[in-house]
Order: structure tokens, then sequence, then C-alpha cells
């Protein structure tokens, strides 16, 4: 399933406003966590197990990329 077809739920963060706003959205598909330019729906998506988007989470949680 690619990024432009029916059936994705693409949530964007509450944070992310304006028209300015630099964001990305993320949709479940199955076990596999999808990730989009939100100014860009129809350009890549990036693909995470749902282990590996976890971990993700937790690291920026805890500012490891900060």
């Amino acid at each position: 399933m690619e990024a432009g077809q029916p059936g994705l739920e693409w949530r964007k963060s509450s944070y992310c406003t304006g028209a300015n706003t630099t964001c990305v959205e993320v949709a479940m598909h199955g076990p596999t966590v999808l990730v989009r330019d939100s100014k860009q729906p129809e350009g890549p998506v990036l693909r995470f197990s749902s282990n590996e988007w976890r971990l993700f989470v937790r690291a920026v949680a805890a500012g490891e990329f900060s």
C-alpha cells in the first residue's frame, strides 16, 4: 500500500499547526508504521516495524536527540 492509496489513516501531531509548518504524518499498516512528509503526501514513505518505532519514540521522549 502506497502513501496516496485510500485506506490509510494518516495522523499529524497536534503541535503541527499553520501553513508554513514542517510536519510528518504517521499511519499504521498492520504491524508497520509509515511516515511521510505532510507537504509531499505523494512523496516517499519511510517504513518501520512497530518495535523500531516504539524505540524511536522512547528515545525522543528521553531527549536522546536534543
